[in-house]
């Protein structure tokens, strides 16, 4: 199970046990921020992509959108999200538990700037009814992302 590789991943720091299984689903950002209790736009939500044959994620918050002219300008070729049934096995979790941690080996993370606005957001955890919440900081530790982007829009007009 997804959320097992999330707990282990979090176990290195000691940490496992901030992870909140819901008894509600979090699969959009939508359920995730009313079984939390916090305003949408800070769920993380993770995306996946495919470039040039590797899968990548994008973590952004849940009112960014991926803008396609600023996507193509970081990775050279158009936004295009895997499709349902290669997200399991390119990234090792399912659709509505997709998080940036516990992943497959060679999957490329980027953080996007729309989340830098908040003090604590509320990645997945690899399940379609579990949480984590975790400052901007505590997010770049326990990520194994790249780098932080620009690719959204939506959130700072």
């Amino acid at each position: 199970m997804a959320i097992e590789k999330v707990r282990e991943h979090f176990a290195q720091w000691h940490l496992q046990h901030k992870i909140q299984e819901l008894s509600e689903s979090s699969a959009t950002v939508e359920m995730a921020a009313k079984a939390l209790g916090c305003e949408p736009e800070r769920i993380a939500k993770t995306l996946s992509f495919l470039v040039n044959d590797g899968a990548i994620l994008i973590v952004a918050a849940g009112d960014a959108k991926i803008d396609n002219a600023k996507y193509k300008a970081i990775f050279g070729t158009k936004a295009k999200m895997l499709a349902k049934e290669e997200v399991n096995e390119r990234i090792g979790h399912d659709i509505g538990g997709v998080c940036p941690f516990g992943i497959n080996d060679g999957v490329a993370v980027y953080l996007d700037e729309s989340l830098k606005r908040f003090a604590t957001v509320f990645p997945a955890c690899g399940s379609s009814n579990s949480a984590i919440e975790l400052s901007i900081q505590e997010l770049e530790a326990y990520t194994p992302y790249q780098q932080w982007i620009d690719v959204c829009k939506g959130w700072n007009d």
